[in-house]
């Protein structure tokens, strides 16, 4: 038996060097010697081991999977694909834990698996379903080698990876195989779940492990604390984790894995970011689907590498300015691109970026490319320098945060975007009026805002270059189409710091009018989902300005913002409901809009206030709370009965 024990302790440390640590200390032949010997010996004494590395051969082909539920469910992550959705996922969070740090690390496409320990021992494998039932794959996942058999902690324990395939693997499985693999991440998922472990184990897939999603004492206290348990105890974790302090350390570590993605030999799609304090994650909890205190930032694929020839300052509405590269014309989704953007000075010395130095670009969302990270720099890349004065007005520039400001309000470039942003589809959607409208106007007619649009004339279009009396009349015709408008387009075309869509359709559903809007102090606005302390404070310094109230009021003369109808009356008047799970035929907003239009009031979670719960398959913590609370539950046929639908 302590032959035995050596040889085993001798195997395993050959193999996590081998298939963890990626560094192996002895030869194939070697391992190879020591593992027939141990074969032996169990052979003739009838013992393994729990920890053996003969545990790992794969058995006979399995009938079917037998189903496990999960101590702890497993949530899939909520996903932002833009900046915009980041930061929101930033501000709810500030919204209940103000001072909070991050960890960022690589999103990898493959299956989530979830593994079981007792008392040491490795007992079970099963792939995590739909979070709270998964399948037992530990007949497939024995033929893996990238976990102990064996942890110190002899308590209960769940551990969350993601196998995957690495793509050196797909590519040499696929020089032979019958039936070539398509892409990575589906090669992983057969792999694992195949009945006969004995293709598992051909396909050679790993996991890369990432979180504890059970243990039931002493437990890390952190996400980072997390990762050094699970490397300690042999389990293969990617390398990459970054600590963040700050939402723009967080978004430089997604720019730097981005970059990474490049060279490694792992599918992957995108980051992940997670509150590092466990005990503050159970103050933000989770949602039916998803938890709260995470989110995976999804990567578009459209990226490629040119050269910068050169780097201007552009000058946005509010007299931001804004590094724009001039680059080496490459060709990206279908489109040659000669510019991407940069987001301000210290983006510009974080990611590296020089004339002359080769760089990353993304393009997403049929927008004007950015720079994600300097690939290699040359012996021609020259510094950029910073701005002293604007570009365009020559107005000495001022200094806010991280960002420089032209003061000037009159700077032509900053009254062409407000005109512009304010003309936009999302916005005013006055269609015909371009960036090149408004530079025309202000060069030749000396419009500055945008109450100036509706007193235009024919005349005045028309002596515009490229102005004939069709697309004249067009542009009137849009103009005049404009002065009733929905109250949240109105909101975001008024172009106030920080107010994106999301905000500004928040700001509307919650003050009904500008006028009530103008009167909110910080702290209500605050309380909106969408709205954080820097937005508060920026629309209330919009509202304190009184150029900015002059010009409201002009606008207000010309334009009748628009509020959602509210229905008085009705079945459901008084009645405050919250819709959970996924009903049979009706989809949410369907639901949602029924309820608004028999007088309910929708609510996004369970409160005091709540009178009704609708209900359907997969209902989780909201109808927990409502039974608690003792709120009237209805189902979809109920609901249907009340409203005379059946």
């Amino acid at each position: 038996m302590n032959r035995m024990r050596e040889l085993v302790d001798k195997l395993n440390k050959w193999a996590h060097e081998y298939y963890v640590l990626d560094n192996p200390s002895v030869p194939d032949s070697e391992y190879d010697k020591y593992y027939d010997e141990l074969k032996k010996l169990e052979e003739e004494s009838g013992e393994v081991l729990p920890d053996s590395p003969t545990r790992r051969v794969g058995g006979e082909p399995l009938k079917a999977f037998s189903r496990h539920e999960h101590i702890a469910r497993l949530y899939s992550l909520d996903k932002a694909v833009t900046k915009d959705e980041l930061s929101a996922f930033f501000t709810r969070v500030k919204k209940v834990v103000p001072s909070h740090e991050f960890t960022v690390e690589y999103k990898f496409d493959g299956l989530t698996m979830c593994l079981t320990y007792e008392g040491g021992n490795f007992v079970r494998a099963t792939t995590r379903g739909n979070g709270t039932v998964g399948e037992d794959v530990t007949a497939q996942c024995l033929t893996i080698k990238s976990f102990p058999l064996t942890v110190s902690y002899k308590g209960t324990l769940e551990v969350k990876g993601e196998a995957v395939i690495r793509l050196s693997v797909l590519e040499e499985y696929n020089k032979t195989a019958a039936e070539p693999l398509k892409n990575a991440r589906n090669a992983a998922a057969g792999a694992i779940r195949n009945l006969d472990p004995a293709v598992t184990a051909k396909r050679r897939p790993e996991i890369y492990f990432y979180d504890i999603n059970y243990m039931e004492d002493g437990a890390p206290a952190t996400q980072a604390e997390c990762f050094k348990w699970l490397k300690k105890e042999g389990f293969k974790v990617f390398p990459y984790v970054r600590l963040c302090k700050s939402e723009e350390e967080v978004e430089a570590a997604i720019d730097e894995i981005e970059v990474g993605r490049r060279n490694i030999d792992v599918l992957t799609d995108g980051a992940v970011i997670k509150l590092n304090d466990v005990a503050v994650r159970e103050i933000l909890g989770s949602t039916d689907k998803f938890p709260r205190w995470a989110i995976a930032y999804k990567f578009e694929a459209e990226e490629s590498v040119t050269t910068v020839r050169q780097v201007r300052w552009q000058v946005g509405r509010t007299g931001k300015l804004t590094p724009l590269a001039e680059l080496e014309p490459v060709d990206l989704a279908g489109v040659t691109v000669r510019r991407a953007t940069l987001n301000n000075y210290g983006d510009i010395l974080r990611k590296g970026v020089k004339t002359g130095s080769k760089v990353l670009i993304r393009r997403s969302n049929e927008v004007i490319p950015e720079i994600l990270g300097t690939v290699e720099h040359t012996e021609g890349s020259i510094d950029i320098k910073k701005p002293e004065v604007c570009p365009f007005c020559g107005a000495e520039i001022a200094e806010v945060g991280a960002n420089i400001f032209c003061p000037n309000r009159l700077c032509r470039p900053r009254v062409v975007a407000k005109l512009a942003h304010f003309a936009s589809k999302d916005a005013m959607d006055i269609e015909g009026f371009s960036e090149k409208t408004a530079e025309q106007l202000y060069d030749e007619t000396g419009l500055i805002n945008a109450s100036q649009l509706y007193k235009l004339t024919k005349e005045q279009l028309l002596s515009l270059e490229g102005f004939k009396d069709k697309k004249a009349g067009n542009l009137l015709s849009a103009i005049e189409k404009s002065r009733t408008v929905p109250l949240d387009r109105f909101i975001y075309a008024l172009g106030i710091e920080g107010v994106g869509k999301v905000a500004a359709a928040d700001l509307a559903k919650s003050f009904k009018d500008m006028q009530s809007l103008r009167a909110a102090d910080s702290q209500s606005l605050v309380a909106l989902d969408n709205i954080g302390e820097v937005t508060a404070d920026a629309i209330v310094g919009w509202f304190e300005d009184n150029e900015n109230l002059a010009e409201l009021n002009r606008l207000l003369s010309y334009i009748t913002p628009q509020t959602k109808k509210v229905v008085t009356g009705g079945v459901l008047a008084g009645q405050f409901v919250v819709l959970t799970g996924t009903l049979p035929t009706y989809k949410r907003s369907a639901a949602q809009k029924i309820i608004e239009d028999n007088g309910g009031v929708c609510q996004s979670s369970v409160t005091s206030k709540t009178t009704l719960v609708l209900a359907g398959e997969e209902a989780g913590s909201k109808l927990e709370k409502a039974k608690k609370l003792g709120i009237k539950i209805i189902g979809e046929d109920e609901f249907k009965t009340m409203l005379g639908l059946q």
